[in-house]
Protein backbone atom coordinates (compact mmCIF):
# COMPACT_ATOMS: atom_id res chain seq x y z
CA UNK A 1 0.00 0.00 0.00
CA UNK A 2 1.10 3.77 -0.69
CA UNK A 3 -0.03 5.85 2.18
CA UNK A 4 -1.95 9.13 0.62
CA UNK A 5 -3.24 11.16 2.53
CA UNK A 6 -3.12 11.62 6.86
CA UNK A 7 -6.14 13.35 8.63
CA UNK A 8 -5.39 14.27 12.10
CA UNK A 9 -8.32 15.46 14.61
CA UNK A 10 -7.73 16.66 18.28
CA UNK A 11 -10.99 16.64 20.13
CA UNK A 12 -11.90 16.75 23.88
CA UNK A 13 -14.65 15.60 25.57
CA UNK A 14 -16.26 16.65 29.22
CA UNK A 15 -16.36 13.58 31.67
CA UNK A 16 -19.69 12.75 33.62
CA UNK A 17 -17.41 13.48 37.01
CA UNK A 18 -13.66 13.92 37.44
CA UNK A 19 -11.17 10.89 36.48
CA UNK A 20 -9.31 10.98 40.23
CA UNK A 21 -6.06 8.40 40.66
CA UNK A 22 -3.18 8.38 43.11
CA UNK A 23 -1.26 10.65 40.31
CA UNK A 24 -4.23 13.79 39.65
CA UNK A 25 -7.39 14.12 38.36
CA UNK A 26 -9.05 15.10 34.84
CA UNK A 27 -12.63 16.32 33.83
CA UNK A 28 -11.88 16.32 30.08
CA UNK A 29 -11.01 13.37 27.87
CA UNK A 30 -8.61 14.41 25.04
CA UNK A 31 -7.63 12.59 22.04
CA UNK A 32 -6.15 12.57 18.67
CA UNK A 33 -8.17 10.50 15.95
CA UNK A 34 -5.34 9.64 12.92
CA UNK A 35 -7.62 8.69 9.91
CA UNK A 36 -4.95 7.20 7.30
CA UNK A 37 -6.02 6.85 3.51
CA UNK A 38 -4.24 4.47 1.06
CA UNK A 39 -5.83 2.81 -1.66
CA UNK A 40 -9.51 4.03 -1.33
CA UNK A 41 -9.55 2.77 2.10
CA UNK A 42 -9.31 4.58 5.28
CA UNK A 43 -8.15 2.88 8.52
CA UNK A 44 -8.95 4.55 11.83
CA UNK A 45 -6.58 4.78 14.92
CA UNK A 46 -6.21 7.09 18.19
CA UNK A 47 -3.54 8.46 19.82
CA UNK A 48 -5.08 8.77 23.59
CA UNK A 49 -2.26 10.04 26.30
CA UNK A 50 -3.79 11.56 29.60
CA UNK A 51 -2.48 15.29 30.34
CA UNK A 52 -0.13 15.98 32.33
CA UNK A 53 1.78 13.31 34.29
CA UNK A 54 -1.25 11.01 34.35
CA UNK A 55 0.21 8.32 33.44
CA UNK A 56 3.21 8.96 31.98
CA UNK A 57 5.46 12.37 30.56
CA UNK A 58 2.99 12.04 27.44
CA UNK A 59 0.64 14.01 26.98
CA UNK A 60 -2.10 15.50 23.79
CA UNK A 61 -0.41 18.76 23.33
CA UNK A 62 2.99 16.81 23.02
CA UNK A 63 1.54 13.70 20.56
CA UNK A 64 -0.01 16.36 18.43
CA UNK A 65 3.13 17.95 17.96
CA UNK A 66 5.10 14.59 16.93
CA UNK A 67 2.08 13.90 14.39
CA UNK A 68 1.76 16.71 12.96
CA UNK A 69 5.18 17.72 12.32
CA UNK A 70 7.26 14.66 12.54
CA UNK A 71 5.03 11.37 12.23
CA UNK A 72 2.40 11.92 9.69
CA UNK A 73 4.75 14.03 7.14
CA UNK A 74 7.29 11.38 7.25
CA UNK A 75 4.62 8.32 6.87
CA UNK A 76 2.90 9.65 3.99
CA UNK A 77 3.97 9.24 0.50
CA UNK A 78 5.40 5.90 1.76
CA UNK A 79 4.87 2.42 0.37
CA UNK A 80 5.06 -0.95 2.02
CA UNK A 81 4.81 -4.69 1.12
CA UNK A 82 2.78 -5.66 3.65
CA UNK A 83 1.00 -4.38 7.23
CA UNK A 84 4.13 -6.03 9.20
CA UNK A 85 6.56 -3.68 7.11
CA UNK A 86 4.70 -0.45 7.35
CA UNK A 87 4.10 -1.64 11.54
CA UNK A 88 7.94 -1.89 12.05
CA UNK A 89 8.51 1.32 10.21
CA UNK A 90 6.39 3.27 12.45
CA UNK A 91 7.94 1.25 15.53
CA UNK A 92 11.35 2.54 14.47
CA UNK A 93 10.29 6.47 14.30
CA UNK A 94 11.56 8.53 17.04
CA UNK A 95 9.09 9.67 19.23
CA UNK A 96 6.50 8.63 21.74
CA UNK A 97 4.40 5.48 21.75
CA UNK A 98 1.47 7.25 22.46
CA UNK A 99 1.71 9.39 19.09
CA UNK A 100 2.52 6.28 17.16
CA UNK A 101 -0.07 4.07 17.63
CA UNK A 102 -2.82 6.27 15.95
CA UNK A 103 -0.65 6.25 12.72
CA UNK A 104 -0.16 2.14 13.53
CA UNK A 105 -3.66 1.17 14.58
CA UNK A 106 -5.14 2.56 11.58
CA UNK A 107 -3.06 0.86 9.70
CA UNK A 108 -4.55 -2.51 10.87
CA UNK A 109 -8.35 -1.46 10.33
CA UNK A 110 -7.06 -0.58 7.02
CA UNK A 111 -5.72 -4.14 6.44
CA UNK A 112 -8.63 -5.61 7.60
CA UNK A 113 -10.73 -4.04 5.50
CA UNK A 114 -8.87 -4.79 2.62
CA UNK A 115 -9.01 -8.59 3.60
CA UNK A 116 -12.90 -8.12 4.06
CA UNK A 117 -12.22 -9.53 7.98
CA UNK A 118 -13.57 -7.66 11.52
CA UNK A 119 -9.68 -6.72 12.93
CA UNK A 120 -10.35 -8.79 15.95
CA UNK A 121 -10.17 -11.96 13.60
CA UNK A 122 -6.92 -10.00 12.16
CA UNK A 123 -5.81 -9.87 15.16
CA UNK A 124 -6.53 -13.65 16.25
CA UNK A 125 -8.96 -13.38 18.30
CA UNK A 126 -11.56 -16.27 18.94
CA UNK A 127 -14.37 -14.88 20.59
CA UNK A 128 -17.27 -13.08 19.66
CA UNK A 129 -18.05 -11.63 22.85
CA UNK A 130 -15.34 -10.16 25.77
CA UNK A 131 -16.28 -9.49 29.43
CA UNK A 132 -15.74 -6.41 30.83
CA UNK A 133 -14.58 -5.02 34.08
CA UNK A 134 -15.68 -2.14 36.08
CA UNK A 135 -13.03 0.80 37.19
CA UNK A 136 -13.62 3.30 39.65
CA UNK A 137 -11.52 6.07 40.77
CA UNK A 138 -10.87 7.62 44.07
CA UNK A 139 -13.75 9.51 45.44
CA UNK A 140 -13.31 11.98 48.80
CA UNK A 141 -16.15 10.23 50.59
CA UNK A 142 -16.22 6.25 50.76
CA UNK A 143 -20.18 6.55 50.13
CA UNK A 144 -19.66 7.70 46.95
CA UNK A 145 -17.62 5.02 46.34
CA UNK A 146 -19.96 2.35 47.15
CA UNK A 147 -22.38 4.76 45.27
CA UNK A 148 -20.73 4.29 42.17
CA UNK A 149 -20.34 0.72 42.26
CA UNK A 150 -24.21 -0.10 43.31
CA UNK A 151 -24.89 2.51 40.26
CA UNK A 152 -22.91 0.53 37.75
CA UNK A 153 -22.90 -3.45 39.05
CA UNK A 154 -26.35 -3.11 38.17
CA UNK A 155 -25.11 -3.60 33.94
CA UNK A 156 -23.24 -6.87 34.93
CA UNK A 157 -20.08 -5.89 34.79
CA UNK A 158 -17.67 -8.94 35.87
CA UNK A 159 -15.35 -7.61 38.25
CA UNK A 160 -14.37 -4.29 40.10
CA UNK A 161 -11.33 -2.62 40.00
CA UNK A 162 -11.26 0.03 42.70
CA UNK A 163 -7.77 2.72 42.63
CA UNK A 164 -6.28 3.17 46.01
CA UNK A 165 -3.06 5.48 47.30
CA UNK A 166 -1.57 5.44 50.36
CA UNK A 167 -3.55 6.30 53.53
CA UNK A 168 -7.00 4.87 51.34
CA UNK A 169 -6.49 1.21 50.60
CA UNK A 170 -7.51 -1.49 53.18
CA UNK A 171 -10.23 0.56 54.60
CA UNK A 172 -11.80 1.06 50.88
CA UNK A 173 -11.59 -2.72 50.13
CA UNK A 174 -13.17 -3.54 53.30
CA UNK A 175 -15.81 -1.03 52.50
CA UNK A 176 -16.81 -2.72 49.36
CA UNK A 177 -16.59 -5.71 50.59
CA UNK A 178 -19.02 -4.85 53.30
CA UNK A 179 -21.76 -3.89 51.00
CA UNK A 180 -21.40 -6.02 48.14
CA UNK A 181 -19.62 -9.90 49.33
CA UNK A 182 -17.66 -11.82 47.74
CA UNK A 183 -17.78 -9.86 44.24
CA UNK A 184 -14.22 -10.45 42.19
CA UNK A 185 -12.76 -7.19 43.31
CA UNK A 186 -8.65 -5.88 42.19
CA UNK A 187 -7.09 -3.29 43.23
CA UNK A 188 -5.24 -0.77 41.12
CA UNK A 189 -2.49 1.81 43.03
CA UNK A 190 -1.04 3.81 39.84
CA UNK A 191 2.39 2.78 41.31
CA UNK A 192 1.90 4.77 44.32
CA UNK A 193 3.32 2.32 46.92
CA UNK A 194 7.23 1.18 48.11
CA UNK A 195 8.21 -1.99 50.02
CA UNK A 196 8.15 0.16 53.22
CA UNK A 197 4.22 -0.26 52.67
CA UNK A 198 4.84 -4.37 52.58
CA UNK A 199 2.33 -4.83 55.70
CA UNK A 200 -0.14 -2.98 53.84
CA UNK A 201 -0.48 -5.23 51.21
CA UNK A 202 -0.23 -8.47 53.75
CA UNK A 203 -3.32 -7.17 55.13
CA UNK A 204 -4.91 -6.83 51.63
CA UNK A 205 -3.66 -10.19 51.14
CA UNK A 206 -6.28 -11.81 53.27
CA UNK A 207 -9.33 -10.18 51.23
CA UNK A 208 -9.96 -12.41 48.78
CA UNK A 209 -8.81 -9.92 45.59
CA UNK A 210 -8.15 -11.13 42.12
CA UNK A 211 -4.48 -9.17 41.62
CA UNK A 212 -3.07 -6.09 42.92
CA UNK A 213 -2.04 -4.25 39.95
CA UNK A 214 1.02 -1.74 39.92
CA UNK A 215 1.76 -1.76 43.37
CA UNK A 216 5.10 -0.26 43.15
CA UNK A 217 6.91 2.00 40.80
CA UNK A 218 7.06 1.58 37.15
CA UNK A 219 11.34 0.45 37.45
CA UNK A 220 11.18 -1.43 40.65
CA UNK A 221 11.00 -4.46 39.14
CA UNK A 222 13.54 -6.41 41.85
CA UNK A 223 11.02 -4.58 44.64
CA UNK A 224 8.04 -6.07 43.13
CA UNK A 225 9.74 -9.55 43.10
CA UNK A 226 10.51 -9.49 46.70
CA UNK A 227 6.30 -7.84 47.16
CA UNK A 228 5.09 -11.06 44.85
CA UNK A 229 7.62 -13.42 46.72
CA UNK A 230 5.56 -11.84 50.13
CA UNK A 231 2.22 -12.46 48.76
CA UNK A 232 -0.25 -15.13 47.59
CA UNK A 233 -2.79 -12.61 45.47
CA UNK A 234 -0.74 -12.13 42.24
CA UNK A 235 1.00 -8.84 41.24
CA UNK A 236 -0.42 -7.39 38.16
CA UNK A 237 2.13 -4.92 35.88
CA UNK A 238 0.90 -2.41 33.66
CA UNK A 239 3.04 1.12 34.19
CA UNK A 240 6.16 -1.59 34.59
CA UNK A 241 5.51 -2.96 30.62
CA UNK A 242 6.35 0.01 27.84
CA UNK A 243 8.56 -2.85 26.24
CA UNK A 244 9.24 -6.30 25.42
CA UNK A 245 12.94 -6.01 27.29
CA UNK A 246 10.47 -5.15 30.13
CA UNK A 247 8.79 -7.67 30.03
CA UNK A 248 11.85 -10.17 29.69
CA UNK A 249 13.36 -8.56 32.99
CA UNK A 250 10.20 -8.50 35.08
CA UNK A 251 9.32 -12.56 34.22
CA UNK A 252 13.24 -13.27 34.87
CA UNK A 253 13.09 -11.75 37.86
CA UNK A 254 9.55 -13.17 39.27
CA UNK A 255 8.43 -9.59 39.67
CA UNK A 256 4.58 -10.48 38.44
CA UNK A 257 1.82 -13.22 37.28
CA UNK A 258 -0.48 -11.40 35.71
CA UNK A 259 -0.12 -8.73 32.91
CA UNK A 260 -2.10 -5.50 32.04
CA UNK A 261 -1.14 -4.87 28.10
CA UNK A 262 -2.37 -1.61 26.68
CA UNK A 263 -2.22 -0.67 22.91
CA UNK A 264 -1.53 2.82 23.88
CA UNK A 265 1.32 2.38 26.10
CA UNK A 266 3.42 -0.32 24.16
CA UNK A 267 2.65 1.62 20.54
CA UNK A 268 0.36 -0.35 18.59
CA UNK A 269 -0.85 -4.01 17.70
CA UNK A 270 2.75 -5.28 16.34
CA UNK A 271 4.45 -4.41 19.89
CA UNK A 272 1.15 -5.69 21.67
CA UNK A 273 0.76 -8.85 20.08
CA UNK A 274 4.46 -9.76 20.44
CA UNK A 275 3.86 -8.89 24.16
CA UNK A 276 0.76 -11.34 24.23
CA UNK A 277 2.65 -13.89 22.65
CA UNK A 278 5.44 -14.26 24.92
CA UNK A 279 3.50 -13.97 27.92
CA UNK A 280 1.91 -17.22 26.76
CA UNK A 281 5.01 -19.01 26.27
CA UNK A 282 5.74 -17.64 29.96
CA UNK A 283 2.58 -19.08 31.37
CA UNK A 284 1.64 -15.67 32.39
CA UNK A 285 -2.12 -14.40 32.56
CA UNK A 286 -2.87 -11.64 30.25
CA UNK A 287 -5.81 -8.98 30.44
CA UNK A 288 -6.37 -5.57 28.13
CA UNK A 289 -6.05 -2.45 29.82
CA UNK A 290 -7.12 1.13 28.79
CA UNK A 291 -6.08 4.92 29.70
CA UNK A 292 -9.47 5.30 29.12
CA UNK A 293 -9.16 5.55 25.42
CA UNK A 294 -12.31 7.25 23.48
CA UNK A 295 -14.52 4.95 21.57
CA UNK A 296 -11.86 4.25 18.56
CA UNK A 297 -9.08 3.37 21.23
CA UNK A 298 -11.78 0.84 23.37
CA UNK A 299 -13.18 -0.86 20.58
CA UNK A 300 -9.44 -1.40 19.58
CA UNK A 301 -8.71 -2.66 23.49
CA UNK A 302 -11.91 -5.20 23.34
CA UNK A 303 -10.66 -6.72 19.73
CA UNK A 304 -7.68 -7.50 21.22
CA UNK A 305 -8.94 -8.99 24.35
CA UNK A 306 -11.01 -11.71 22.39
CA UNK A 307 -7.69 -13.45 22.08
CA UNK A 308 -7.39 -17.12 24.14
CA UNK A 309 -5.34 -16.37 27.10
CA UNK A 310 -6.73 -12.85 27.52
CA UNK A 311 -7.77 -13.96 31.21
CA UNK A 312 -9.42 -11.45 32.73
CA UNK A 313 -12.74 -8.81 32.13
CA UNK A 314 -10.79 -5.97 29.72
CA UNK A 315 -10.68 -2.40 31.43
CA UNK A 316 -13.17 -1.19 28.32
CA UNK A 317 -16.53 0.01 29.66
CA UNK A 318 -19.13 1.40 27.68
CA UNK A 319 -19.04 4.38 26.11
CA UNK A 320 -21.35 6.63 28.34
CA UNK A 321 -19.71 5.13 31.42
CA UNK A 322 -16.97 7.76 31.32
CA UNK A 323 -18.39 10.28 28.98
CA UNK A 324 -21.07 12.56 27.57
CA UNK A 325 -20.39 11.26 24.28
CA UNK A 326 -18.58 9.69 21.81
CA UNK A 327 -16.84 9.82 18.37
CA UNK A 328 -17.72 6.41 17.40
CA UNK A 329 -20.92 4.82 15.83
CA UNK A 330 -22.36 3.23 16.95
CA UNK A 331 -21.42 3.33 20.69
CA UNK A 332 -20.23 0.91 22.64
CA UNK A 333 -22.44 -0.90 25.19
CA UNK A 334 -21.95 -3.56 28.06
CA UNK A 335 -24.60 -5.64 28.25
CA UNK A 336 -24.70 -8.53 30.86
CA UNK A 337 -20.93 -7.21 31.22
CA UNK A 338 -20.26 -8.65 27.92
CA UNK A 339 -19.39 -6.72 24.86
CA UNK A 340 -20.25 -7.83 21.61
CA UNK A 341 -17.48 -8.13 18.73
CA UNK A 342 -18.36 -6.30 15.37
CA UNK A 343 -18.87 -8.56 12.51
CA UNK A 344 -18.39 -6.08 9.83
CA UNK A 345 -14.90 -5.01 8.21
CA UNK A 346 -11.75 -3.47 10.25
CA UNK A 347 -12.36 -1.90 13.31
CA UNK A 348 -16.65 -1.96 12.91
CA UNK A 349 -17.03 1.17 14.26
CA UNK A 350 -17.71 4.25 11.76
CA UNK A 351 -16.54 7.94 13.17
CA UNK A 352 -19.55 10.29 11.68
CA UNK A 353 -17.42 13.99 10.58
CA UNK A 354 -19.95 16.10 12.48
CA UNK A 355 -19.40 14.06 15.95
CA UNK A 356 -15.53 15.25 15.29
CA UNK A 357 -16.68 18.41 14.20
CA UNK A 358 -18.93 18.69 17.57
CA UNK A 359 -15.47 18.28 19.79
CA UNK A 360 -12.80 19.29 17.51
CA UNK A 361 -10.00 21.14 19.30
CA UNK A 362 -7.28 21.26 16.23
CA UNK A 363 -7.17 19.27 12.55
CA UNK A 364 -4.71 19.35 10.52
CA UNK A 365 -4.79 17.56 6.54
CA UNK A 366 -1.19 16.08 5.34
CA UNK A 367 -1.10 14.93 1.71
CA UNK A 368 1.64 13.04 -0.21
Amino acid sequence: MRIERITLTHVRIPLHEPFRISNGEVAEKEGIVAAVEAEGLTGLGESSPMPGSFYSADTPASCWEQLTTELAPALVGRSFASLDEASAWIDGQPGSNFAKVGLETALWDMEAQRRGMPLHRLLGGTREAVESGLAVGLYDSTDRLLETIGKYLADGYKRVKIKICPGHDVELVRAVRARFGNIPLMTDANASYTLDDLEVYRELDQMGLRMFEQPLGGGALEDSAVLQRALRTPVCLDESLETFADLERAAALGSFRIANIKIQRVGGFRNALRLYHRCRELGLSIWMGTMPELGIGQAQAAAMASLAGCDYPTDVEASLRWYHDDIIDPRLTVRDGMIAMPQGPGLGYAVPAEQLERYQVARQVVSA
